[in-house]
C-alpha cells in the first residue's frame, strides 16, 4: 500500500545547500509524499528547482560575532520559528530535515517545539553552526563525509552516512565511460567556480593553460566559468593564445560539461565535489580560505587522498604550480583514467535514496493524504510578507 507523507525541507539560499535538498526532495515526491520548501529569498529564486512543492520564504536572523546583532538576529529567528509553526499546523509534516544555513534553523526549532521528527543533513566535512546548534535535539545526523570535524563523538548513535545528494543527470554520468582520451584528441577542460564564478581561477587559469607545452595547449578545448566582471578580459586573454574557449556566467547544463570534461578545474564546495565523485571525473581543487571553517580543505581529502584529485591552497595557486599539476595528470600514461577510476570509488550515487529511506524512518506521524492541505499546482508563499 502507498504511504503518502508530508515532509518539511529547510535550506539557506546557496546551491550548496538547495541542490541536496532538492534531489532529496525528488526522491520523496517519486514515492507519493509532498513535499514543502522553507527558504530564504534567494534560494527561492534558484531557477529549475522545486518546481512541483510548495515554496516558503521565513525570515531567518542571523547572529553573528558583532553583539550589536544579537538582538535584531534573535527576533528573525523567532519571528521564523512563529511561522514555521503556522506551516506545521496546516501541512502536519511527519519529519522536519534542515540541510543547512540560516533559514534553516526556524523551522528545526518549530518542528522541536511541536514535537516533530528531525534531522539535519550536513553537505561538508566540517559540521555547520546551525547543525552544531542542534546536533543535541534532533533525531538524525546525515552526513556526505566518512569522517566530519566538530561533530561529538557522544552523537555516534544517530549518525547516518548518505553522501551528498545530487541531480538524476549527474548520476547517469556514473554509467557512461570516461572520454575517449589519446595523444592526437582534443583534452577538454571545464573550469566551474561555484554560484558566482571565481575571479582567481579567471586569473591563474589561463595563464597556466598558456604554460603547458606546445603539443597538449594546441588541443586544449577550455569551458570556463567567468563572473560578469572578468569574463571580457578572460576571453581576451584565450584568444590571444589561440585556445577555443567557451566562457559563461552560469551553466544550466553542467552535466553535460563534466560528461565530456577529461579535466576539471574547481573550487571544492560540497556539491561540486559530490557531483565529481558520482560522475567519476578527475580534478584540480582550489579551496576556498574564506570558507566557514575552512571546511573547503576540508571536503577534498577524501577525494585526494584515494588519488582522484590534487589540491592546490590559495595560497600556492600560482600559473606555474597549476601547469605542473596539469602535465602531471595529462601527460602521464593512463594517469587521468586512473584518477576518474579513484574518483568514482568516493561516490555515493544513492544518497538522495537512503536520506529519503531515512526521513522515512524517523518520519511517525500518521498517513497524511488530505487535498485540501496540499497544493495542487507549484506554490510560492511568502510567510514573511515579501513578494517572492
Amino acid at each position: 500500500m502507498s504511504i503518502s507523507r508530508h515532509f518539511v525541507l529547510a535550506a539557506g539560499g546557496t546551491g550548496g545547500h538547495m541542490i541536496p535538498a532538492h534531489a532529496v526532495a525528488q526522491e520523496l515526491m517519486s514515492r507519493g509524499h509532498h513535499v514543502a520548501l522553507v527558504t530564504d529569498d534567494r534560494g527561492a529564486k534558484i531557477p529549475d528547482i522545486f518546481e512541483r512543492a510548495q515554496v516558503h520564504i521565513l525570515p531567518a536572523g542571523r547572529v553573528t560575532g558583532n553583539p550589536r546583532s544579537w538582538a535584531s538576529g534573535v527576533r528573525g529567528i523567532m519571528a521564523g520559528r512563529a511561522m514555521a509553526r503556522r506551516l506545521n499546523e496546516t501541512f502536519r509534516p511527519t519529519a522536519v530535515v534542515g540541510f543547512g544555513g540560516y533559514p534553516a534553523l526556524p523551522a528545526l526549532l518549530a518542528a522541536l517545539a511541536d514535537g516533530i521528527p528531525t534531522a539535519v543533513h550536513e553537505q561538508n566535512a566540517v559540521l555547520g553552526r546551525v547543525n552544531r546548534l542542534l546536533a543535541a535535539r534532533v533525531d538524525a545526523i546525515a552526513t556526505a563525509y566518512p569522517a566530519i570535524e566538530r561533530l561529538k563523538d557522544k552523537y555516534a548513535d544517530k549518525v547516518h552516512l548518505v553522501g551528498n545528494p545530487v541531480r538524476e543527470e549527474i548520476k547517469a554520468l556514473r554509467d557512461e565511460d570516461f572520454p575517449a582520451l589519446t595523444d592526437e584528441s582534443v583534452f577538454r577542460v571545464l573550469v566551474i567556480g561555484g554560484s558566482q564564478g571565481a575571479t582567481i581561477l579567471s586569473s591563474v587559469v589561463p595563464e597556466g593553460l598558456s604554460l603547458l607545452p606546445v603539443g597538449l595547449r594546441r588541443r586544449l578545448q577550455v569551458t570556463q566559468q567567468c563572473r560578469a566582471e572578468d569574463i571580457e578580459r578572460v576571453r581576451k586573454v584565450y584568444a590571444e593564445m589561440e585556445i577555443p574557449a567557451d566562457l559563461a556566467t552560469y551553466f544550466n547544463d553542467v552535466p553535460e560539461k563534466l560528461g565530456w570534461a577529461h579535466l576539471v578545474i574547481a573550487r571544492a564546495g560540497a556539491s561540486t565535489l559530490a557531483e565529481l565523485t558520482v560522475a567519476g571525473r578527475p580534478a584540480i581543487l582550489v579551496p576556498l580560505p574564506s570558507a566557514m571553517d575552512d571546511h573547503q580543505t576540508a571536503n577534498v581529502r577524501e577525494m585526494v587522498d584515494a588519488g582522484g584529485a590534487r589540491s592546490i591552497p590559495q595560497s600556492k595557486f600560482t600559473a606555474v604550480e597549476l601547469a605542473k599539476q596539469i602535465q602531471k595528470m595529462a601527460m602521464e600514461p593512463g594517469a587521468l583514467v586512473n584518477a576518474a577510476r579513484r574518483a568514482r570509488a568516493c561516490g555515493r550515487p544513492d544518497a538522495a535514496r537512503d536520506m529519503a529511506d531515512l526521513l522515512e524512518s524517523i518520519g511517525q506521524a500518521p498517513i497524511v493524504n488530505d487535498p485540501v492541505r496540499v497544493a495542487p499546482v507549484p506554490t510560492t508563499l511568502n510567510l514573511a510578507g515579501v513578494p517572492a
